[in-house]
């Protein structure tokens, strides 16, 4: 039997060969408190299907990965205690248990592949923490980039980490980075991060061009399609960056370690900008699903036009 089970409403883009964009899962059981984290994730897919396309939630409950949500299941999972949260290291063993696991950018992207569906939205991907030259603290989904062909749509790097190392780590792994429609490397929160974009493109078509250039060339791993929050939305960088100084000042004096920095830091964020760093953070998310529904309908054009 396979480990997969797909929602009627993928089951049936498949079929038809429709656009489809695959979603995490983390955001929902560790990214957001309740009821947002739930009307977020409804948010995001609606914003994937008035794009044209299908939104494909990944997760895994009970010891199966499922592809898409029925709404049952996705109101249970934003409700759950104790859901894992899944990489590359612990996915294996979260599904032969029979667990519940809640998918991050690495094993979003697994999913995907395994699924057959080319594009990712989510927030912002991990990277490389400040202080790794010590902790030696990076996250895996830089190598999941280099390693999976899923061309992935986020805000940049989650912009408490080392914005620099990050995109050095990327360019070692040969990872694009391809910033939307601007210059500049965006900031998560910000439209801008101080540092430059190795790339630029300026729609959807060449960036599914690229990803299929990549497929022809047989080179490994995926694209980072690095997309700028919208204007009215944004924490301008000169605002946000002392908030982030703080957080991790307070981070270190209260000798929060290991997987508890990101989401103390997180929290605080929430705190000093008075809720604001979330609402940023929703508008991101679902700017991100746009374009990467677009992306997944032109990658399907381009796939017709050369049938």
């Amino acid at each position: 039997m396979s480990m997969i089970e797909f929602s009627e409403e993928v089951a049936v883009a498949r079929a038809e060969g429709r656009p489809l964009v695959a979603l995490e899962s983390t955001i929902i059981t560790h990214g957001m408190p309740w009821p947002q984290n739930v009307e977020t994730a409804r948010l995001v897919e609606e914003d994937v299907r008035a794009s044209g396309a299908v939104p494909a939630t990944m997760a895994v409950i009970d010891g199966r990965l499922h592809v898409g949500l029925e709404a049952g299941a996705l109101e249970h999972l934003a409700q759950a205690e104790g859901v894992a949260k899944l990489s590359r290291a612990d996915m294996a063993a979260c599904l032969a248990q029979g667990g519940t696991g809640a998918t991050t950018v690495a094993a979003t992207m697994i999913a995907a592949r395994m699924a057959g569906i080319a594009v990712f939205a989510t927030g912002g991907i991990g990277g490389v923490h400040r202080g790794a030259e010590e902790t030696f603290d990076i996250s895996a989904d830089l190598q999941e980039l280099a390693r999976t062909p899923v061309s992935v749509v986020a805000a940049g790097a989650k912009a408490i980490l080392d914005l620099p190392k990050t995109l050095e780590v990327l360019e070692t792994l040969g990872v694009p980075v391809i910033a939307c429609g601007q210059d500049a490397f965006p900031g998560f929160w910000s439209r801008e991060s101080g540092l430059m974009a190795p790339l630029r493109m300026d729609g959807p078509e060449m960036i599914a061009r690229a990803h299929r250039m990549r497929g022809a060339l047989g080179l490994d791993g995926g694209q980072l399609i690095v997309n700028p929050v919208p204007e009215a939305d944004e924490i301008p960088r000169g605002e946000i960056e002392p908030i982030i100084a703080r957080a991790l000042d307070e981070a270190r004096a209260q000798g929060v370690t290991g997987k508890a920095v990101t989401p103390f830091l997180l929290g605080r964020i929430f705190e000093l900008t008075e809720g604001r760093s979330l609402t940023t953070n929703i508008a991101l998310v679902r700017n991100n699903a746009r374009l990467a529904a677009r992306i997944a309908g032109e990658l399907v054009r381009i796939g017709e036009t050369a049938a």
